[in-house]
């Protein structure tokens, strides 16, 4: 290592002195570039910042020109720097001018160095600018330079970050780091939600990143690594990983990960430049995401996401912060941020406080969008770097109309948004208005309208929303929402009340329907290859009988005196429904043998989920009492895509003449053999969607509550006899043009039917 000043330690020593200096942001810059040159031996120093038209501003500089700062601008791309800045990857060159991506800028002088050595300064994965030092003399920097300069960096990184350069910009040329950010997305959850960012889980907050003793901190290290190992070991010894298969291989490879001597080596050269442990670490860590970031072979970003979770276990555990803060903390008009995020996870904030949500994953179709739009959360997926583009506490715009993220938003932007909160509540009003007006189509034929629940918060929408009924209670989200499997007495209470909010209404109950995506977290965990196709729904409630039984003899003592409609999901033989239904009438013999009030009636249907039951609909018919449509399932089976991958899920669209004629079919079905048919699906939710399902002859549908107005404002406007005569001859026709979603809209639009 060529220094003349003793090293990386004693210029972070240096520059945290500097740092704490009551001096202008420009002077401590000025300061920073001429400690760097001369701890490094090197002629050039000098700093340029990433600005938020995508420039990059020479910000400070000792060899170059002084008069060129703040007057050289490169395009984010262009010259070496631009390089580096883009690949967001140290670029170290004996003779800079012989390099392709090479600039000339005649103002600055560094026509006379030869020797480059440029590294991005990063914060989050996140390139904020770009630190170089130069040499006349033609030499490639040796790895301790280069180390030791990527350190420098992360201390620039977080000046920049806290927003102290502001200052010395011109408006519109402003720093990246701390402007507004403007991001799209997929729409996951309708809405449109103001408020403050809370990370989902949080980046470890660094408060020290000089090392004051290095044996020390190479101790800590040493030993949160070993702790980290050991605990994936002991993971791989419990019982349920010990006969191997998919899981234990995940589980290993995750283990070979953690002993790797690449990683620990960065971790440890890290430390020796003069870093703390846990800001070696967070070192570590920006490199893998900005390399995330860019890679675009799906093996490659898997693996750097497992080195990511690796490294904020390992922060975790150096900082003693074993887990994410309590969800009850939330501050008001919370904006959760998350890579990706389970249903369950999701529950476990107080639903009070969280206004929206924002996924680097998921798609609209994925349970937790299920229980997002459940909620009234507007929600936002597919952004890219989506736990990096925000601070804990930054203000935040979630427009889930649109799919845009605003981070940051101008006094403009957040005065428009708050006029459009106010819009949609003033049209929320308007829905309000229709509330005990029946509906009926503009012709006179009745719809049964009702509500989706899942919750005791859900409760009120009944009333509320004047619909008909539950058309679905899920009542997984009961388990789902604790932190141990709810006592017979819990499910029984909860059953009560939501007939007691029904009152004469109907309450259609869906038995368990977990596994896939939707673990519980207090049972174990099994992992499938396709978990979509796998153990869960009523494969688990049957091979689990005393789950089954013990949620049924709830639901039948609940409904005590009144009429109870029990549901099972996922059935795919008439067999399974028969097996299900079964249990329902041993439990009513058991609780009729000890002196309990059954119900007055109970109806026993089924979703239809699973393409197969297409096919015994005369058999089921003459089983079923009803049948409800699940409308996402029934889709992704269908068209054989998984509704959770972003890549296929929009690939095909649910308005197409394929899952119409199969839906038509089941009309006819139901009317022939004059069994009761409805459709609870995400689908239905769209008034678009509900249209077509209408004109097909759907009488029955069960929505969102947020869709019950739009849906009924639909209806009430609808002359059912015309989208009859226009629907038929369309699903009829030869499919030429698959998707009817551009003739639905044109009729809408022609009939001024609200959407």
């Amino acid at each position: 290592m060529r220094s003349t000043s003793g090293g990386p330690r004693v210029l972070l020593r240096r520059l945290r002195e500097t740092m704490a200096e009551q001096v202008s942001a420009q002077e401590r810059l000025d300061k920073i570039v001429v400690l760097i040159a001369a701890n490094m031996v090197a002629e050039v120093c000098s700093v340029y910042v990433l600005r938020i038209d995508n420039t990059l501003e020479l910000y400070a500089t000792e060899g170059l020109n002084r008069e060129a700062v703040h007057h050289t601008v490169l395009n984010a791309h262009e010259g070496l720097v631009g390089l580096v800045a883009s690949e967001a990857t140290p670029l170290n060159l004996s003779d800079a001018q012989s390099h392709p991506a090479f600039s000339f800028r005649p103002e600055t002088g560094e026509e006379i160095y030869h020797s480059f050595l440029g590294v991005p300064i990063l914060r989050a994965g996140n390139t904020l600018g770009v630190l170089v030092v130069q040499n006349r003399a033609k030499r490639t920097y040796v790895e301790e330079e280069v180390e030791a300069l990527q350190t420098t960096a992360m201390v620039l990184a977080e000046m920049i970050a806290s927003g102290e350069l502001s200052a010395l910009a011109q408006p519109g040329a402003e720093p990246a780091a701390r402007h507004s950010i403007h991001k799209t997305g997929a729409v996951l959850s309708d809405g449109i939600a103001l408020g403050h960012v809370v990370l989902h889980e949080p980046r470890v907050v660094i408060t020290n990143y000089i090392a004051e003793d290095l044996p020390k901190e190479i101790k800590r290290l040493d030993t949160a690594l070993t702790k980290l190992r050991s605990d994936l070991d002991r993971m791989l010894e419990r019982g349920d990983f010990a006969e191997g298969g998919e899981h234990r291989d995940v589980l290993e490879a995750y283990r070979m990960f953690a002993n790797d001597h690449g990683w620990s080596h960065k971790l440890h050269e890290a430390v020796a430049t003069g870093l703390t442990a846990e800001a070696a670490v967070e070192r570590v860590q920006s490199d893998t995401r900005a390399r995330m970031l860019r890679s675009t072979d799906p093996y490659l970003r898997d693996r750097l996401h497992d080195l990511e979770d690796l490294g904020h276990r390992l922060m975790r555990q150096l900082v003693g912060q074993d887990h994410a803060p309590s969800r009850d903390e939330l501050p008001d008009n919370a904006i959760l941020i998350a890579r990706s995020m389970g249903p369950a996870a999701l529950l476990d904030y107080d639903r009070k406080r969280l206004r929206g949500l924002v996924l680097e994953e998921g798609t609209a179709n994925s349970h937790v969008s299920i229980v997002a739009r459940a909620l009234g959360i507007a929600a936002v997926g597919e952004v890219p770097n989506a736990p990096g583009i925000a601070d804990p506490g930054d203000a935040i715009i979630v427009d889930a109309t649109s799919g845009s993220i605003y981070v940051r938003p101008s006094a403009e932007i957040e005065s428009a948004y708050a006029e459009r909160v106010r819009f949609r509540a003033r049209r929320q009003a308007q829905y309000s208005a229709l509330r005990d007006l029946p509906c009926v189509t503009k012709d006179g034929q009745p719809i049964d309208l009702m509500i989706n629940a899942g919750l005791t918060i859900d409760l009120p929408h009944i009333e509320d929303t004047g619909s008909s009924g539950i058309g679905l209670f899920r009542t997984e989200l009961q388990f789902m929402v604790g932190q141990s499997l709810p006592r017979s007495s819990d499910q029984l209470a909860l059953y009560r009340a939501v007939l007691d909010a029904a009152g004469s209404k109907p309450v259609t109950f869906r038995t368990l329907d977990i596994g896939g995506d939707k673990a519980l977290p207090y049972m174990e965990t099994v992992v499938e290859e396709n978990p979509a196709l796998g153990w869960r729904a009523i494969r688990l409630g049957l091979d689990r009988p005393g789950l089954l039984r013990s949620q049924i003899r709830a639901m039948l003592r609940a409904a005590a005196g009144r009429y109870l409609r029990v549901m099972f999901p996922m059935i795919s033989e008439v067999a399974e429904f028969d097996a299900a239904k079964s249990i329902i009438e041993r439990e009513l013999t058991y609780l009729r043998q000890h002196g309990h009030t059954l119900p007055e009636r109970v109806d026993v249907g089924t979703m239809l989920e699973v393409p197969a039951l297409l096919y015994q609909l005369d058999e089921l018919f003459k089983r079923a009492d009803f049948v409800s449509v699940g409308s996402n399932d029934l889709f992704q089976f269908l068209f054989a895509v998984d509704r959770g991958n972003s890549k296929v899920s929009e690939r095909f669209d649910t308005l197409s003449a394929p899952i119409l004629r199969a839906l038509r079919d089941i009309v006819r079905k139901a009317r022939a053999a004059k069994r009761s048919l409805s459709l609870c699906g995400e689908m239905a939710s769209q008034p678009l969607a509900a249209l077509a399902l209408i004109a097909i002859g759907y009488r029955s549908l069960s929505v969102s509550a947020l869709a019950h107005g739009p849906v009924k404002a639909m209806i009430l406007g609808l002359d059912l006899a015309k989208a009859e005569a226009m629907i038929g001859p369309l699903l009829d026709a030869p499919a030429g043009s698959v998707s009817i979603r551009d003739k639905l809209t044109e009729f809408a639009e022609a009939h001024q039917l609200a959407l």
